[in-house]
């Protein structure tokens, strides 16, 4: 799904936006800090971000306090049935960093209930693509345009 907002956000922007994929465990606070904006993208483990992206803010929370007030973000979770928990933590860490949401939480849900199910790679619906799709294009033309 993050490559999907990634890609689209690539091609809305052009040569004029420089489009950057990380992994939580390869970023840190200086990546936001130098981002026009941000998508934060996790798995909903246990009703909760994922250690990858619990460790990225513990890393660079207090890094990024009072240095990226105002900046656009937007989130992606992708969780089994419900996501909520989650959304709600990654906004409660964007208020404290006090960053500006510029689009509805994209959540996609897997339905994955079983042992198996939940441990098994994941094949997103195309429906669920296109969701990110639209949400890389909405910030490569917020930008673009000056919105946000």
């Amino acid at each position: 799904m993050a490559g999907a907002v990634a890609e689209a956000a690539r091609e809305g922007g052009g040569d004029a936006l420089d489009v950057r994929l990380l992994r939580a465990a390869d970023a840190a606070a200086d990546d936001v800090l130098g981002a026009d904006a941000v998508v934060f993208a996790t798995p909903e483990t246990l009703a909760s971000i994922s250690g990858a992206m619990k460790d990225f803010f513990d890393r660079s929370y207090y890094p990024l306090l009072g240095r990226c007030d105002g900046k656009p973000y937007a989130l992606v979770v992708c969780a089994g049935s419900d996501g909520q928990p989650t959304i709600a933590q990654l906004r409660r860490i964007a208020t404290g960093l006090r960053l500006r949401e510029v689009a509805e939480p994209l959540l996609v849900r897997t339905h994955a209930q079983t042992p198996e199910a939940i441990a098994a790679p994941k094949v997103l619906p195309q429906a669920d693509l296109a969701r990110g799709r639209e949400l890389g294009a909405l910030l490569a033309a917020g930008l673009e345009l000056g919105i946000f």
